[in-house]
């Protein structure tokens, strides 16, 4: 691994941050969420209008980014947009960008 792709370096976040973002479907995913406060994933089927397995992957995806809070009902499981991650990820990715490294590279 390279030292430029160390624990807690801001440029892997943001990479993981936007990966995270990347597809359509997740961006989807989050706006029904963010629309509706808490869904579950049966809700999202129907609102996304894709399959089960394919609406839990893409959780599944969310989750690992830190992008959406999973919260136990009895056997549901409800999914709200973690807001404040996101958040903590636009300012990180703002001031990535705002950096004056020297660095032509």
């Amino acid at each position: 691994m390279s030292e430029s792709y160390r624990a807690g370096d801001p440029l892997r976040e943001s990479t993981r941050f936007f990966y995270a973002l990347k597809d359509p479907l997740r961006l989807r995913i989050l706006q029904a969420l963010a629309g509706a406060g808490q869904l579950t994933v049966t809700d999202l089927v129907r609102v996304v209008r894709v399959s089960q397995p394919l609406v839990s992957w893409h959780l599944g995806r969310l989750r690992t980014a830190g992008l959406v809070h999973a919260e136990r009902d009895g056997r549901a499981c409800r999914y709200s947009v973690n807001q404040e991650e996101i958040e903590r990820q636009l300012a990180a990715f703002r001031t990535l960008l705002n950096q004056t490294t020297g660095s032509t590279e």
